[in-house]
């Protein structure tokens, strides 16, 4: 059975190493707020102080953190898995980030003889915690096939996309459909509002029919209750909307719906409310 490490144990790397801990795997943790590991190690893991440390201890690597630089210093940092992972390890970096640093990032490593995939994932703090988030992977499709059996105790749904950065590309459609998705539902809401229809009674209707989606269901009901307490952070939606309309600039594609969702959530962060969820937009577009 293979040996894990896994780098980053917030609101969504947490409960994914809790579920390999619960499934029989060793798994070596590093987490820069020592804080956010003692759960983990109550239940069976074993901390460590770098990347650099766990690095010569596992033999698959799976990081899960904030942003393309926090990845590029877990990966090729001083204090880096680069400097001591042997040849063969496979790294599975399950964060949202550049689709061209993945691409370079995977080079690095390959000459170290270290594989790497990018795994990154959708459905919330509820799909980490249940194991049935949705796995968006880019890579070799070899590589993918021997960490196959631990990514389904991570998610339900696996889909190899393409090579290197194809899986951060998937994920960032992903963010834009939500972002996009979210301000039609406002819309629709604040429309039945404001012409004298039960809001309420409008979205119990259409959950019924082809304007039915899992935003509707879960973001409508936030909107109408007021309640943003975060599936997913205004903030974090913000930086990866912001990696998806960079990726689009590169490769011409203009997206002016999705430039609307960005400065919705520009407006919420800069309000402070970067830590609600990213469907207190609708708050934004009330206001």
């Amino acid at each position: 059975m293979y040996r894990i490490g896994f780098i980053g144990l917030g609101i969504m790397g947490k409960p994914m190493a809790l579920n390999l801990l619960n499934a029989g795997y060793s798994v070596s943790i590093y987490a820069r707020r020592p804080e956010m590991a003692q759960q983990l190690v109550h239940a069976g893991a074993i901390a460590y102080s770098s990347a650099k440390e766990i690095a010569n201890q596992v033999d698959i690597i799976i990081t899960m953190v904030t942003a393309t630089a926090d990845v590029e210093e877990v990966l090729l940092g001083k204090m880096g898995i680069i400097e001591t992972a042997k040849s063969g390890t496979i790294v599975i970096d399950m964060s949202t980030i550049s689709a061209n640093a993945t691409q370079k990032m995977a080079d690095k490593l390959a000459k170290k003889g270290i594989e790497m995939l990018d795994a990154p994932v959708s459905g919330g703090e509820q799909g980490a915690i249940t194991g049935s988030l949705t796995i968006m992977v880019g890579g070799k499709p070899e590589i993918l096939e021997k960490v196959h059996p631990i990514l389904a105790i991570l998610g339900k749904q696996i889909v190899h996309v393409g090579g290197h950065g194809a899986g951060q590309i998937a994920k960032a459609c992903n963010q834009v459909i939500i972002a996009e998705t979210i301000i039609a539902v406002d819309e629709a809401l604040r429309l039945a509002k404001a012409s004298g229809v039960d809001p309420a009674k409008v979205r119990e209707a259409l959950l019924g029919g082809y304007a039915n989606s899992r935003i509707l269901e879960i973001h409508g009901k936030r909107m109408l209750e007021n309640d943003y307490k975060p599936g997913f952070k205004a903030g974090l939606h913000r930086k990866d909307m912001h990696l998806a309309l960079e990726q689009a600039h590169q490769v011409g594609v203009d997206m002016p719906a999705a430039k609307y969702g960005m400065q919705c959530l520009d407006r919420l962060v800069m309000k402070g409310h970067s830590d609600l969820d990213s469907s207190a937009i609708h708050m934004i577009i009330e206001d």
